[in-house]
This record gives structure tokens, sequence and C-alpha cells, in this order.
């Protein structure tokens, strides 16, 4: 059997639409209020966005599940979204729906598992491409092994934290939809392959934006080790490191 079932479903034609979405908003009365900023920046940790909500002047946009704000400070250009929960389905569907709205640029930001000894807590990874181990991306384009984010915003990516004197490692991600089945076999593997980090999103949000034509990066601060084969949590550990590529992200929406 393929996946998906149907053969080359990639291909054809989707009933729903995000656009429909959109226009049932309007009829509702519950169309965003504000025009579509240049850029967005995805975040998975409430705690990052619960930082940005108390330092920095935001408002306020409905018409989207979580909770969607423009950072005044940029003029209402970028904005932020969070409180949606993890993985890749929902981050896609909003995806689509800004994607539909306007957007043209997002930028992930978040945590991820090590998967390479060399890399600890508060290290950086851009993410250059991911392995497609999650079901979402193969309903948008051609299955393979991997989707690859935007070449100008990771080579912005890393401008940015150059002129932030910040050290970072470029990279490939594993993208897998269910964390509690990262199997120690797989990891070895991936070892191997020189994957540095795992994560739950980032290939779905590649694949997604290649489809629909629009710009799109990641960045990861490590958030856990599984390189030594055991699962050694430090997720307390990520808040600063999340502040920093926050605004690293802001300044490369910015200016591209």
């Amino acid at each position: 059997m393929s996946f998906p079932n149907l053969k080359n479903k990639h291909k054809e034609a989707a009933l729903l639409t995000p656009q429909k979405y959109l226009d049932y908003l309007k009829k509702r009365g519950k169309y965003p209020d504000y025009k579509p900023p240049k850029g967005v920046i995805l975040l998975f940790q409430k705690e990052l966005l619960e930082y940005i909500i108390k330092n920095h002047e935001i408002v306020k946009v409905r018409g989207f599940h979580g909770d969607f704000y423009l950072l005044k400070e940029t003029d209402n250009r970028i904005g932020v979204l969070g409180n949606f929960g993890w993985g890749a389905p929902v981050v896609v569907i909003l995806l689509e729906q800004l994607i539909a709205f306007g957007v043209k640029e997002f930028i992930s930001v978040g945590i991820a598992g090590s998967l390479q000894k060399d890399l600890r807590v508060g290290n950086i990874i851009i993410c250059d491409k991911a392995i497609r181990d999650e079901g979402v991306s193969h309903h948008y384009i051609k299955s393979s092994k991997y989707s690859f984010a935007s070449k100008t915003l990771t080579k912005k990516i890393e401008e940015a934290l150059t002129r932030f004197n910040l050290e970072y490692s470029v990279g490939t991600t594993w993208t897998i939809d269910t964390p509690y089945r990262e199997t120690i076999t797989e990891v070895k593997q991936y070892q191997k392959e020189g994957v540095l980090t795992v994560d739950m999103e980032a290939s779905a949000i590649f694949s997604v934006a290649e489809y629909r034509g629009v710009e799109a990066g990641s960045i990861f601060t490590i958030s856990d080790y599984l390189a030594e084969l055991e699962w050694e949590l430090k997720f307390h550990l990520t808040k600063d490191h999340l502040e920093t590529l926050f605004q690293v992200a802001k300044e490369v929406l910015l200016d591209s």
C-alpha cells in the first residue's frame, strides 16, 4: 500500500480550501481586522509567547486558532502566532490560513532534541532540511525523504546570527509526529547519517511552503538529549535561548 492511500494524491485538487474558510469568517463578521503582516514567527512554547506579550507592544488579531499578535514596534509588519499546540497537523492548518490571508514569509522558532553528542542546551540549530517522518507533508508534495527550508531565509538567519555574534550549526532534523515512538534503532541510524535533531513540525512546514509558493525557515535550541540512547530532559533551561531566537527571527523578517 502506498502512502497516502491514493497514489499521486499531491497532484489532485482539494475540495476544502483555506480561502473558503476565510470567506466563511467574512460572512460571520470574524475576519481579521488588520492587513496581513509581511512575516509571521511561529511559536511552540507558551513561555516564549508570554515573554513577548509582557515585553513588547502588541495588537491581537482575531480569526485564527491560537493567539495571533502583531508587533507594534515593527509597524505591524511582523506577527507572532502561539498557544495552538504542537505537531505538524495543527501548525499546517494555521499555516494554510495565514498564507491565504496574505502572509509570504514564516520562521518557526522552537525546541528540538539533540541526536549528536556535541549538541547541548543553548546550542542554536538552523534547520535547512528535514526528514519527512510525519504524515502531513506527503499530502502536499511528492513523497521523498526530505523537505527543504527556504534557501533565502536560511541564509538571512545565518547572517543575522553572525551579526548577533552567536554560534550556530546548520543541518538536518528528523520530523516525527509521535515523540513516544522515537526508537533506539532510528536514533542510531540518524546519528550515523549526521542528522542533528528531532522535532515535530519542520518537514511539514517546509512542504506546505513549497506547495503554496511562500518562504519558510526554522531555528531550534536544544531542549533534550537522545544521543546517549537515554532521554535526558532539559526543557526548563531553554527560556533565555528561545527569547534570543525570537529576536533573531524578528530581525530576519524585517530585513528580508
